[in-house]
């Protein structure tokens, strides 16, 4: 057993864990954060700050739906040896290895009965399978943390899942209703390609939250309308932090603007539909009574988001939008008729860019949706749009080129070329492609 350095944690991402990672490392850096990325997977990161992360900040972000803190490592090859190889003296040293007295410290003792906690394995693409693995491992550290706790006078019980169950994993949901997270009652072991992180649940996420201001906001629009998680998501890309003035030019009604105003920016919605400025005021002053926002400052206007500069008198920090991706699509088209689709919208977002160049500040960033257009051939058809913005004038952003990466981390060079993240269900013929653009001068 290693012990960590300070404020190390460990970040369960939801399903998009490129996007995850990449909102993550855009929010930390946003609020000056140093930081080193030492272990990267589809399902969670570990994260070394130079300074403690509170648990509140789970509520700002999108993509994350678990924090934990790390109490200590152990070897993933010992891991392998005890649980894969079965080697009974591998796994009675890692017995010994584990912090169990400090994870059962944290727990406090039931008040009448017994108290319950719970056991999570998440894992990498390691050079071992731990896929059959993982629900033993999962047992094994149950059971050694309730004996401890035994040890120590309290009573607890050890939390099962549901039969069918495929992965060892508390949803979200579970961990809520239980309370695991007041009672630090939740243990989180991610398995890393090298070494295995321990520690205890201090954040999840709550989905209520999300599905409230989805379908409870006063005003709806189902068709192409963008989830809150994303609207959070492409907030954070643009580095939005409290103060800031914030755009979004084709607000709809008001998604992104709600996650901005939630961010307290100073919020400024734009859209040519009047049905939708009406919409998205009434969503924002719905938002602001709801969450009792101190201060929210507010505007939507009518107008055409090609013509920016008429209508937008102060400089802006922040843009992230989602223009129209066409018309919705009873069938997945051919490849010709995808690339007339995108031809056809090409000029407004041409337009648009030259448009929001001029009214973003120097260093200001811009995260924008271009569609993502499934085809009968298999291959999708996308908008070539950092060729455009580059003419305009904008860099194009790769956010994990300014990410410090532990020196063993074995993904970092293929991510540090990504430049755009694509969004899109498996049931949807059009996508999201997520690009974000800084203007430099």
């Amino acid at each position: 057993m290693s012990q960590p350095a300070p404020n190390t944690y460990s970040f369960v991402s939801g399903k998009n864990w490129k996007l995850s990672l990449a909102e993550l490392t855009s929010f930390l850096d946003a609020r000056g954060c140093t930081f080193e990325v030492q272990e990267i997977s589809h399902s969670f990161f570990t994260v070394k700050t130079d300074s403690p992360i509170d648990a509140s900040v789970i509520d700002e972000l999108g993509g994350i739906l678990k924090i934990s803190e790390t109490a200590a490592f152990v070897s993933t090859e010992q891991l392998a040896e005890a649980f894969i190889k079965e080697n009974k003296q591998a796994k009675n040293q890692i017995k010994t290895n584990l912090p169990l007295d400090a994870l059962a410290d944290k727990m406090p003792s039931a008040s009448s009965g017994k108290s319950v906690f719970g056991v999570s394995v998440y894992w990498a693409d390691t050079p071992y399978s731990f896929n059959k693995a993982a629900n033993t491992i999962q047992r094994f550290l149950g059971s050694s943390l309730k004996d401890e706790l035994k040890a120590q006078g309290k009573k607890a019980r050890f939390m099962g899942f549901p039969r069918g169950r495929g992965h060892p994993q508390l949803t979200a949901v579970e961990v809520l209703k239980k309370g695991l997270v007041e009672d630090s009652a939740e243990v989180l072991l991610c398995i890393g390609k090298h070494k295995t992180s321990i520690g205890t649940t201090v954040a999840v996420h709550n989905p209520f939250e999300f599905q409230k201001r989805d379908i409870e906001k006063p005003v709806q629009r189902k068709i192409f309308a963008i989830p809150p998680r994303v609207a959070k998501i492409m907030v954070n890309l643009t580095h939005c932090t409290a103060g800031k003035v914030f755009l979004d030019p084709f607000c709809g009604v008001g998604t992104i603007l709600q996650e901005a105003l939630l961010a307290k920016a100073k919020v400024i919605g734009i859209d040519f539909n009047r049905w939708c400025v009406e919409a998205s005021r009434r969503n924002l002053e719905w938002i602001d009574r709801e969450y009792s926002l101190e201060n929210a400052d507010f505007a939507v206007l009518q107008g055409d988001s090609r013509r920016l500069t008429s209508k937008i008198r102060e400089e802006i920090d922040c843009i992230a939008t989602e223009p129209d991706l066409g018309p919705a699509l009873r069938q997945i088209p051919t490849t010709a008729y995808a690339i007339k689709h995108l031809a056809n919208l090409k000029p407004l977002y041409s337009d648009f860019l030259s448009e929001a160049h001029e009214i973003l500040r120097v260093d200001g960033f811009l995260a924008i949706v271009s569609p993502f257009v499934k085809t009968r051939s298999g291959k999708p058809v996308t908008m070539n749009l950092q060729e455009t913005a580059l003419k305009i004038g904008f860099k194009q952003v790769k956010p994990f080129q300014a990410v410090v990466f532990a020196q063993d981390s074995s993904a970092a060079p293929s991510l540090k070329d990504t430049a755009s993240f694509v969004d899109v269900d498996e049931h949807h013929k059009i996508g999201r492609e997520i690009h974000i653009f800084q203007k430099t001068k």
